[in-house]
């Protein structure tokens, strides 16, 4: 059922969806949370698609709010209601025009599904510089956004680090769940001490700069950065005093787990699409400390920090929380033990800072955002 609205009032807009609802039958609402996609009128095709996807596991309210020539004229509100056609949520798509776009919270705030968690996300490559003091973002538990999609990649990284609150999180870490849970699940085997690493990626890859940083913070070792063509991540190494522990992925699709002593393993390592980015992001609404380290590390890399100090310095335990979200749980659960060995680096508590000197910083490049 689509329910077009010319301008309307969020009155209005509350009563064309309880009419809606009985008239499929469906009087009681069965929504989980509210869900704000902050967006323009180019990208809200593949946000709302991502979105009602997500919603087959997490039924909500999609509040998609588009703003629309703010400078001039007057003061406009067109809704677009759609349900019961692809999932069981409901979407909303608020087009504001003139002065009232520059106020969207005035006109979502009445639409929020009452006592139920409120996620803000940022799909696009505009995101506030902080999320936590946007007036979207103050009206979630939840701030995703995706450094990937900007043009500056790793300059709005290290932004969304300065300004992290608690409930902050970026597509960039959450595309790296399949890797950190391999990883850890690897180095939960007996292994000799680790001494370095090295993530390969293509360039300005923010994700590998987080996975480059997590791991330099978990295993207590410097972590260079390489450039390949890609796509994404392509591979990780680490060197022991036994021998090099190597993850590679040239395709996208299929990566090699080679260890000392041990035949090779395939293991599929698949680039996600948006809608189970966002699908992951939603199972879990409380802060992630994780992603906030390894943030930190980053932008403190960039900026020129070299100090052993601060983050490098807190001993990291056999039982250092790793990937806590993804649908292996298993593998999440050995994500927080990344070297469970008594002869791991890790066990010996600070870490130096990552390879990658800020001078490194790759010019960007605009693309169509894609997992790690």
């Amino acid at each position: 059922m689509n329910i077009d609205l010319t301008g309307t009032t969020t009155r209005r807009i509350q009563e064309a969806l309880t009419q809606a609802r009985h008239l499929m039958g469906g009087p009681a609402v069965g929504m989980v949370l509210t869900l704000i996609i902050v967006t323009d009128e180019s990208a809200q095709y593949d946000a709302v698609r991502a979105a009602t996807e997500a919603a087959r596991e997490h039924p909500c309210r999609v509040l998609t709010v588009i703003s629309r020539d703010p400078r001039g004229g007057s003061s406009r509100l067109d809704a677009e209601i759609r349900m019961g056609e692809t999932g069981p949520g409901e979407t909303v798509l608020l087009r504001m025009y003139g002065p009232l776009a520059e106020h969207a919270d005035s006109v979502v705030v009445p639409l929020l599904m009452p006592d139920t968690p409120v996620v803000t996300w940022w799909p696009g490559g505009k995101v506030p510089k902080q999320p936590a003091k946007d007036p979207l973002g103050r009206l979630a538990q939840r701030r995703v956004t995706d450094a990937y999609a900007a043009r500056d990649r790793l300059g709005t990284l290290a932004q969304l680090a300065e300004g992290y609150r608690p409930g902050d999180t970026d597509f960039t870490w959450t595309r790296l769940t399949s890797w950190r849970s391999l990883l850890a699940a690897a180095l939960d085997q007996d292994h000799d001490e680790i001494t370095a690493g090295e993530v390969t990626a293509e360039p300005d890859s923010p994700s590998a700069e987080l996975l480059a940083a997590w791991l330099s913070i978990r295993l207590g070792v410097a972590v260079d950065r390489s450039v390949s063509e890609g796509p994404g991540i392509t591979g990780v190494r680490l060197t022991t005093t036994g021998g090099d522990i190597v993850v590679h992925r040239p395709d996208g699709r299929v990566a090699t787990l080679c260890r000392p002593g041990q035949p090779d393993r395939q293991v599929a390592l698949v680039r996600r699409p948006m809608s189970e980015l966002l699908a992951e992001e939603l199972r879990r609404l409380d802060p992630d400390e994780v992603y906030q380290d390894a943030a930190a590390r980053f932008a403190k890399d960039l900026a020129g920090g070299t100090s052993d100090e601060g983050l490098a310095n807190e001993p990291v335990s056999a039982t250092a929380d790793a990937a806590t979200t993804g649908p292996a749980a298993e593998a999440a659960e050995k994500a927080g033990r990344p070297a469970a060995s008594g002869k791991s680096s890790s066990a010996q508590g600070g870490g130096k800072a990552t390879g990658r000197k800020p001078s490194e910083k790759k010019p960007s490049r605009r693309s169509k955002p894609e997992d790690a």
